[in-house]
């Protein structure tokens, strides 16, 4: 039996290319499967930003409170296996070897892309595994990913912003038609963008049995630097954890709906929850990062609120590699007057990577002084190396603008087997 990388590597080659939307193959071939209905209850979760922390928060408190779960979530850092969990935990390479063998053997000739594939093998594991809630990440909008086969008792758009234009357009009425795809008729609904584009608001009248908004039906509210979840009746301590707090109110939500929250110790499974890539802070060699991986002008909005509220004593450095089809400007404008330092960096095996001069280019018109700017774009790896000895104790090192960017430093810290996570 092949191994899972040899598994991973044959998937990349199967379809003539990386994406291709669309219901039809891919619902074909799960019906073979016999995985339309992975679990008793599936909660669906679309958004361009806020997705997997949302997923994170349900798996947390789904799992505290003693229920079987499967999540589903996209991309992955550093294992492939991150992307399928089976109750908090990822599965295995022979449980992934043995998904996709199963899903090879229903394909038949059906060419399917590697997500759809990869989406088809979580689908059968927690089938198999006879989870009770399914939790499932949409990869790219919402309507024709392959995620959308399965009808959700539950659907959640934890956010609609300009990204990934060339497959869903530079206008958030089309992204929000696209997004709120995984509606269905008679499920409720549960949005945590708050100012949703009328395209979902429309939606959400002629699908949702009932729809909750954020602002409106539920929220989180800060006082006396506390904050407070509020939905109805229902208020719940929010520890000070990362996390958007959107989407942890989305999925309190979305839980408090289906009569699944635990009945205690909400506060304490929420404070447990750590998320790779999402304003992490690590202390490397005695040195402070944050790593995220916002790659998106909405996600650099949210960081530019979280470095103001949580500001260092010493020079805050950016790491910053993105890729070329990403709004670079919208990247960086946000963060400009957060940062002390920028040194723009590549990521030389990655063909959508920006190079330098685009990353240089994009900082100017961004506004960032040029007299702040290290121009000598090394690699992400290289120029860890050589940042991480000239910081200051009070120092900050930010590394973001995409998954790869964050993925090659956590790559570097685990194989040194060095640095310790924080918050």
């Amino acid at each position: 039996m092949s191994s899972l990388q040899d598994w991973l590597a044959r998937l990349e080659r199967l379809h003539p290319t990386e994406i291709e939307l669309g219901l039809e193959r891919v619902s074909s071939v799960a019906a073979t499967l016999g995985v339309q209905k992975p679990a008793a209850t599936v909660i669906t979760v679309a958004g361009t930003n806020g997705k997997g922390s949302c997923v994170a928060t349900m798996e947390a408190l789904l799992c505290h409170a003693g229920h079987s779960v499967g999540a589903y979530s996209s991309p992955h850092l550093l294992r492939f296996n991150e992307r399928i969990r089976i109750n908090g935990e990822e599965v295995s390479d022979q449980q992934l070897v043995e998904s996709f063998v199963a899903v090879e053997a229903a394909r038949g000739e059906t060419s399917l892309t590697y997500f759809e594939f990869t989406t088809l093998a979580a689908l059968w594991l927690y089938q198999r595994a006879g989870v009770e809630y399914a939790l499932l990440e949409v990869g790219l909008g919402g309507r024709l990913d392959a995620v959308n086969l399965v009808d959700a008792d539950l659907a959640i758009i934890t956010s609609v912003a300009i990204d990934h234009e060339d497959w869903l357009g530079s206008d958030r009425e089309v992204i929000g038609r696209e997004k709120a795809g995984i509606l269905r008729p008679g499920a409720p609904f549960v949005c945590a963008d708050s100012a949703p584009p009328q395209s979902v608001l429309s939606a959400s009248e002629k699908q949702a049995s009932s729809s909750y908004f954020i602002g409106q039906d539920f929220g989180i509210t800060s006082s006396g630097g506390s904050e407070a979840y509020h939905f109805g009746d229902l208020v719940l301590s929010i520890p000070n954890i990362s996390l958007p707090r959107p989407s942890i109110a989305a999925a309190l939500t979305a839980l408090a709906l289906l009569d699944a929250l635990p009945q205690e110790g909400v506060e304490t499974a929420l404070g447990q929850i750590a998320l790779p890539g999402r304003c992490q802070q690590v202390v490397w060699h005695e040195r402070n990062l944050l790593l995220d991986v916002g790659h998106n002008p909405a996600a650099a909005e949210y960081l530019s609120i979280w470095l103001a509220a949580h500001p260092v004593e010493g020079k805050t450095h950016a790491l910053v590699a993105a890729m070329k089809d990403k709004d670079l400007v919208g990247l960086f404008s946000p963060v400009r007057e957060l940062v002390d330092r920028w040194h723009p960096a590549l990521l030389p095996e990655n063909n959508r990577a920006a190079d330098g001069e685009a990353l240089c280019a994009a900082l100017q018109k961004a506004g960032v002084d040029e007299t702040k700017v290290d121009r000598r774009c090394p690699t992400v790896a290289d120029g860890l190396r050589q940042l991480l000895p000239t910081l200051g104790s009070q120092d900050r090192l930010l590394v973001y603008g995409s998954f790869f960017t964050v993925a090659e430093v956590l790559q570097q810290r685990r194989d040194e087997g060095n640095g310790e996570l924080r918050g």
